[in-house]
């Protein structure tokens, strides 16, 4: 019997996932291409055959997402597998219609066939959107086990940038890690707030390895999810954060429904910054389609260093990347805190943008007055660094969640500003885990 001719769509992430633990050994299926978007430079690879395993001694060639419909005539595929994250159900189908008209079948795999089970406890903290606040409530759920006097290791959901093979298992206890995993801005994001707090980190290509090396170390595996994917792992207690700056996305992007209601606990986060009307619709929607769920209220307070000299100055505010690029939000911490200690206006970096950081406005035009901290390469980084020199400003507000002043040069005053979870309602978080999770004695 001939096996199915397979492309799996996606963004160096899910698609590798699915990869690995669905199709590598299934007889009934060869995977001829991946396709990729969303990340800058990926398509024009091969996955490694050191990763694909025997039945495929050659590897597997990347294509950009564009040529889809040509390459599965080309390729004769058969099924098309869409393997990626926070997209909006449009998307979702329009890229099925363009796979069903090109003669192919379409498919999302699910939790059962892609979920991974550890000899651990495992609390997975997911989202329906990027940006919700999965970092510091992952940063919240690992103080909660540390004060219980537990072992925590995290694990994050992959951004495999570089060379595949290295990348296979990357274990990050310190800072000086993350120079030898040549890391990007936007991996420094997810990992350094992490480190900097003495926690250890996996993160990588192959999660099966990567959670076998992790158990050794850990009493509990923390999952600290990416985009607004669903966990690799199987787990205990699957936490969910929610963002009512962007109410009603919950039930409207793919696959952050899919967390919601596969959810034991639901973040409402933001809401000191929020307008009540939204918590209140974000809340309804959480009751509509998974009522089981307990809901925990929480804020995420901004702190500024040295507020006062905000105060009547002109500022370019300098958010997280990915939050203002796919995860389409209009504005982040830096905004928050330029209002509130008094900014006189924020500055428009786009007239001066340059190289690929004009290209990413183009590319995303809602994001208006704000600068994204987008480093996905060397080029991007230096692209940055001139957009940063160009722009006229009196300072700088840098609401990324690493010191990006490690990473480029201000020529102007900057100054950071930082956030962390604070439950507001019972049961909080704390609450949450003691009664859900079993730990071995």
């Amino acid at each position: 019997m001939a096996k199915k001719k397979v492309i799996i769509m996606g963004a160096a992430g899910r698609d590798f996932h699915n990869f690995n633990t669905y199709f590598r050994n299934n007889k009934a299926y060869q995977v001829v291409a991946f396709t990729a978007t969303q990340i800058p430079d990926i398509a024009g690879r091969k996955y490694p055959a050191a990763l694909a395993g025997r039945s495929y001694p050659k590897g597997i060639p990347i294509f950009d997402e564009k040529d889809l419909a040509k390459l599965i005539g080309k390729l004769k595929a058969e099924l098309v597998v869409f393997s990626y994250s926070d997209v909006p159900y449009g998307h979702v189908m329009s890229r099925g219609s363009v796979v069903n008209a090109a003669g192919a079948d379409f498919m999302m795999l699910g939790p059962r066939d892609t979920m991974i089970k550890s000899t651990k406890p495992v609390i997975s903290i997911c989202a329906v959107r990027t940006g919700c606040g999965k970092s510091q409530t992952t940063r919240r759920v690992i103080e909660i086990l540390m004060g219980m006097g537990k072992r925590v290791v995290a694990v994050r959901h992959p951004m495999p940038y570089g060379d595949l093979v290295k990348q296979k298992v990357q274990r990050f206890s310190t800072i000086d890690d993350l120079a030898k995993h040549k890391c990007t801005i936007e991996e420094m994001e997810e990992y350094e707030p992490h480190v900097a707090r003495g926690n250890v980190i996996y993160a990588g290509v192959d999660y099966e390895a990567i959670l076998r090396q992790a158990e050794r170390e850990a009493d509990v595996i923390v999952w600290d999810g990416g985009n607004n994917d669903f966990p690799f792992y199987k787990s205990d207690l699957e936490i969910v954060v929610v963002d009512p700056h962007r109410a009603g996305h919950e039930l409207g992007y793919y696959p952050g429904e899919v967390n919601l209601r596969r959810a034991q606990a639901v973040v409402v986060n933001k809401e000191d910054s929020a307008r009540r009307e939204d918590i209140d619709l974000v809340k309804r929607n959480i009751a509509a389609v998974n009522p089981r769920a307990v809901v925990v209220d929480a804020d995420s307070p901004v702190k500024a260093e040295a507020p006062d000299s905000i105060r009547g100055k002109r500022v370019l505010v300098i958010e997280d990347g990915p939050t203002l690029t796919h995860g389409e939000m209009k504005y982040g911490a830096g905004v928050v805190a330029a209002r509130k200690h008094g900014a006189s206006q924020l500055i428009d970096p786009r007239p001066h943008a340059v190289g690929t950081i004009k290209e990413t406005f183009r590319k995303y035009p809602e994001i208006g007055t704000l600068l994204p901290a987008m480093g996905y390469s060397k080029k991007q980084i230096e692209d940055l660094q001139a957009t940063i020199n160009a722009t006229p400003c009196d300072m700088f507000v840098i609401g990324t969640p690493i010191d990006l002043r490690r990473l480029v040069t201000f020529p102007r005053p900057a100054v950071r500003v930082t956030y962390d979870l604070k439950e507001t309602s019972k049961p909080d978080l704390a609450e949450v885990i003691r009664k859900t999770v079993k730990f071995k004695k």
